[in-house]
C-alpha cells in the first residue's frame, strides 16, 4: 500500500515519519499548509519538514501555497478558539485537497499528523479525514503520534535533529504568543 501523509510541520511529524520508515512503509510526505501566515513562517516550516524527509530519505512533496483560499474558506470563523469549527473547516480542506492529490498520483491511502499536538484535537482530526476520504473514495488511515511512546521519541528527535518549533499552529497564534507579539494575527 503506497501511503500519502499529511505532514503539518516536521516537529509534529518526526517520529511518526521515522517509524514508518523503519518499518518499511511505502510512503511519501506531503506540504500542504496554506493555513500559515506569514509567508516567511510557512517557507521556513516547508524548508525544516523537506530537512526531515531527506534525513530519513522519505519523498517530499509541495502542493500550492493557496493562504486567500483557506482564508475564503474560514471566512466568519476567524474568532473560533483552537479546536474550534475554524479547525475543522481547515482540516477538511487540507485533507480534501491531498486526497485529491493522492487520487491523482497513484497513492492507495492518506494519513495525517494533524492531530499530533496535544492543542488539536484527534477525533476532530479523525472526523475530518472520514468526510473527506467518504466523498473523494480515497482511504484514511488514522495515525496516532501520541500513544506508545511517540510523544517521548519526537521531544528526543527535536532535540537531536535541532528541528525549528515554532509555537502556534499556523492560522492564529495563541493568546501568550499575541501578548508578546510574536506574530501577525489572522
Amino acid at each position: 500500500m503506497k501511503i500519502l501523509l499529511l505532514s503539518c510541520c516536521a516537529p509534529c511529524s518526526c517520529a511518526v515519519i521515522e517509524k514508518m520508515a523503519r518499518e518499511g512503509y511505502d510512503f511519501a510526505v506531503a506540504f500542504y499548509n496554506p493555513n500559515i501566515v506569514p509567508a516567511g513562517e510557512y517557507e521556513k516550516r516547508k524548508e525544516e519538514n523537506r530537512r526531515l524527509c531527506e534525513e530519513q530519505n522519505v519523498s517530499f512533496v509541495e502542493l500550492e501555497y493557496d493562504n486567500e483560499r483557506w482564508r475564503t474558506m474560514v471566512q466568519g470563523l476567524e474568532n473560533e478558539p483552537e479546536r474550534g469549527r475554524r479547525c475543522e473547516v481547515c482540516f477538511y480542506m487540507r485533507l480534501r485537497r491531498v486526497m485529491a492529490y493522492a487520487k491523482e498520483n497513484g497513492f492507495d491511502a492518506v494519513a495525517s499528523v494533524l492531530g499530533v499536538s496535544r492543542y488539536k484535537n484527534l477525533s476532530q482530526v479523525n472526523q475530518a479525514a472520514q468526510k473527506a476520504a467518504e466523498e473523494s473514495g480515497v482511504p484514511y488511515l488514522e495515525i496516532d503520534g501520541r500513544k506508545g511512546g511517540m510523544q517521548e521519541r519526537r521531544q528526543q528527535l527535536i532535540r537531536d535533529l535541532g528541528l525549528y518549533s515554532q509555537d502556534y499552529c499556523g492560522c492564529k497564534p495563541r493568546r501568550e504568543n499575541l501578548e508578546n507579539k510574536k506574530t501577525p494575527e489572522l
